[in-house]
């Protein structure tokens, strides 16, 4: 099982070199993750957007990579940029699309699009890891599906769950977040918890061992869950978080990266090739780590 982020690095480059599509280029910090991903070895870049600009900032960044990388010229039409760097995946020329300044939704309406789009799955979501001490953690979805339904839910865990595989977890630990470990009938998400882990335990959904509701704390630290009279082997070691809604995914993950100052990248799973729709505050190892792990998806 892959531990941290460095392993994961070593991982992608000695599988294969990948090929990154970067959807209206022309910002700093996803062209210093192309860059650094160049640098490592690890993937290529082919830059979409504003040909002029890109160019720019390269000369800004690194002269020496200014004939580096593809440059595709869609002017500054990013809805443009972003159908392009579609076209471009869903014709095998590259195997995951980074976001750049386009919006997150004009970039997934274009994935999403019915008859030119990537979708593989009913559901797609969005997948973050972080670098904990103790190894390499899952948080899903903090950030496409709003208020998920139950079926949408079981759907996401299936997604994390495809990636936690992909990092070396064949089993996998789930748990099921709520603000308390009970059921109860006036906290939905305790019943969509309760639901999911029984149809686990019967086997509808392999792959992983799930359990809910849990709250954070018995997810996480195994002192709290045996206080809590806790029994079940997800309690106080989970490998994937599951939240109840975006708020709580959303909040999560900044915490991660404003106060515990992990390292974290995500990718969104549900379509034909990894999405990777990073904030724009992160920065450009943030960007190439979101890569690694989009490449570490398809080499399994």
């Amino acid at each position: 099982m892959i531990k941290d982020f460095n392993e994961l690095i070593q991982k992608v480059k000695e599988a294969k070199r990948g090929t990154v599509v970067i959807a209206a280029a022309q910002t700093e910090s996803v062209l210093d993750a192309a860059i650094l991903a160049k640098q490592e070895n690890l993937a290529e870049s082919i830059l979409v957007g504003d040909a002029p600009a890109i160019r720019e900032l390269l000369q800004k960044m690194a002269p020496e990579h200014l004939q580096s990388f593809e440059i595709i010229d869609t002017g500054k039409d990013l809805n443009l940029a972003a159908k392009k760097a579609v076209e471009f995946a869903r014709e095998d020329r590259a195997n995951i699309i980074l976001k750049g300044k386009t919006d997150t939704s004009m970039l997934l309406k274009a994935v999403l699009d019915k008859e030119l789009g990537l979708r593989t799955s009913e559901v797609i979501s969005d997948v973050l890891a972080y670098e904990h001490p103790d190894r390499i953690k899952l948080m899903t979805d903090g950030g496409i599906n709003i208020l998920p339904t139950l079926s949408e839910k079981i759907a996401i865990i299936k997604n994390a769950v495809e990636v936690a595989h992909n990092l070396g977890n064949p089993n996998p630990k789930v748990a099921v977040l709520s603000a308390i470990e009970m059921v109860n009938p006036k906290m939905p998400s305790t019943m969509d918890a309760a639901l999911i882990s029984k149809m686990n335990e019967r086997k509808q959904i392999p792959g992983c061992i799930i359990e809910g509701p849990l709250a954070f704390d018995n997810a996480v630290d195994p002192a709290a869950a045996a206080t809590k009279g806790i029994t079940s082997p997800v309690g106080g070691t989970a490998d994937i978080m599951v939240v109840p809604n975006i708020e709580a995914g959303n909040i999560y993950g900044k915490m991660l990266t404003y106060y515990c100052k992990y390292r974290v990248a995500h990718v969104v799973m549900g379509t034909k090739v990894p999405i990777l729709i990073p904030s724009r505050a992160d920065d450009g190892e943030t960007k190439m780590l979101c890569m690694a792990l989009g490449l570490a998806s398809q080499i399994n």
